[in-house]
């Protein structure tokens, strides 16, 4: 069955800040999911998606772009560009708090290496963006795959930031109703997002938790490798 296209919505709002969380509900994801609708009995505060049903690409595109206040972010598997390029709107924004986590063993990846070369260029602490790359308290791999951002809306799963690991196909859901077209691939992976305030609250502690451990081993990294951190003399003045 083909279900009828339909006009795509704004999936990246990083531009417009009148596109925000501040009345997000997990309604306004109806659009990105096959049937266009949820079930009578779904619950309002979680729901859980499928790459290669649903739009997980442009799940993650609505939400992020949208954040105005806060991102929390523990990434396995960082390698999307779409994404990253709204991630970095963010890191130069400084209304946003941006705290970032990557697994060290990611830290040749060129998203990575964005990152650090904007850290050298502006100086990222000052607008409030801070990142890390480490590993687990344990010094496993940092395998969390999730974020929160303002903190209203949540999301974790199996998913990489990657073609395969979301299924990307590059605009054809809305145009064919079902995600398909030449090259398409996509893991077997879910995602979910979930906007239930106690989830939420533990969640971020735990990502703030995970960022902190992973920068307290940042002595045994290369300093090259590292943020570097605000001094005193550079905080912005305040006006006379």
């Amino acid at each position: 069955m083909t279900v009828a296209a339909f006009k795509p919505p704004l999936i990246d709002a990083s531009d417009d800040p009148t596109q925000n969380l501040q009345t997000f509900g997990l309604l306004d994801l109806v659009q990105f999911t096959r049937e266009r609708t949820f079930s009578n009995n779904a619950s309002k505060d979680f729901h859980l998606f499928f790459v290669g049903r649903d739009d997980v690409h442009d799940i993650l595109k609505y939400v992020i772009s949208r954040a105005r206040v806060s991102i929390y972010l523990n990434m396995f598997g960082y390698d999307d560009d779409e994404l990253n390029e709204i991630i970095m709107k963010k890191v130069l924004d400084p209304n946003v708090t941006v705290l970032i986590t990557l697994d060290k063993s990611q830290a040749g990846g060129k998203h990575e290496k964005a990152l650090l070369d904007f850290d050298r260029k502006y100086d990222l602490a000052a607008f409030d963006t801070h990142f890390t790359l480490g590993q687990s308290l344990t010094h496993q791999i940092s395998h969390t795959k999730g974020f929160v951002l303002d903190g209203k809306v949540g999301a974790e799963g199996s998913t990489n930031w990657s073609d395969s690991g979301e299924g990307t196909d590059k605009g054809t859901f809305f145009v064919t109703g079902q995600l398909g077209g030449i090259g398409f691939k996509a893991q077997n992976n879910t995602q979910t997002i979930f906007t239930d305030l106690d989830s939420i609250a533990r969640f971020q502690a735990k990502l703030i938790a995970e960022h902190l451990a992973a920068r307290d081993q940042e002595s045994a990294v290369d300093p090259a490798k590292r943020q570097r951190r605000l001094q005193i003399a550079n905080l912005p003045k305040a006006a006379a």
